[in-house]
């Protein structure tokens, strides 16, 4: 797999390999109680250094088939260490042209702007770079910074879905949020929601 990296103001995104699992499990281990109520519920084993390399090489083999791109990031100029990721996943090609958003950050790095700006970068990709139409986020409603971030970026409000994903054990509604790539039909650059 090759590396990708793109570079913002302030941080550095990055693909990621098994060599680097460590890191990823100091990162999962440090917020495991703060992502606790937004993810699916997660056994003991999945906090171990064989469970992260192995889903890092799983996450590697979805970005050489296409239907992944995820992106770890850093910090520049400081500790370097991983504060989040954001992924496209379930990207679908043909007429459909689409990919989910998901995305996390460190708990002591929220209120910074690092995942807006994470996200104008993956998303220029995403549109740009990957030549994708739609991109879907589906976020909890209670979920009030995630959704804060998405409308900043210009994603729209599609709908909810009742009882969509299973959450930290229960069935959590989900805000349905899209950005459609209509700046670049009209060939003008995306500039984050701004037209």
């Amino acid at each position: 797999m090759a590396v990708t990296i793109l570079h913002t103001d302030r941080l550095q995104l990055q693909s990621l390999t098994a060599r680097d699992a460590a890191e990823v499990l100091a990162y999962l281990e440090r917020n495991r109680q703060f992502l606790e109520p937004w993810e699916i519920r997660r056994e003991a084993s999945y906090y171990t250094l064989e469970t992260q390399r192995r889903l890092l090489e799983e996450e590697a083999d979805k970005m050489d088939s296409g239907q992944l791109f995820k992106l770890w990031f850093r910090t520049r100029g400081e500790n370097g260490r991983i504060i989040g990721s954001a992924a496209l996943s379930n990207i679908v090609r043909g007429a459909f042209l689409s990919c989910h958003l998901g995305y996390k950050l460190d708990e002591e790095e929220r209120n910074k702007g690092y995942m807006t700006e994470a996200l104008k970068a993956i998303i220029d990709f995403a549109f740009h770079k990957l030549g994708l139409h739609r991109i879907e986020a589906n976020i909890m409603p209670r979920n009030a910074a995630s959704l804060a971030v998405v409308h900043k970026l210009g994603f729209y409000h599609e709908g909810v879905a009742f009882k969509y994903l299973n959450i930290n054990g229960v069935w959590e509604d989900h805000i349905h949020m899209v950005l459609r790539n209509e700046v670049m039909e009209q060939g003008k650059p995306f500039t984050g929601g701004v037209s």
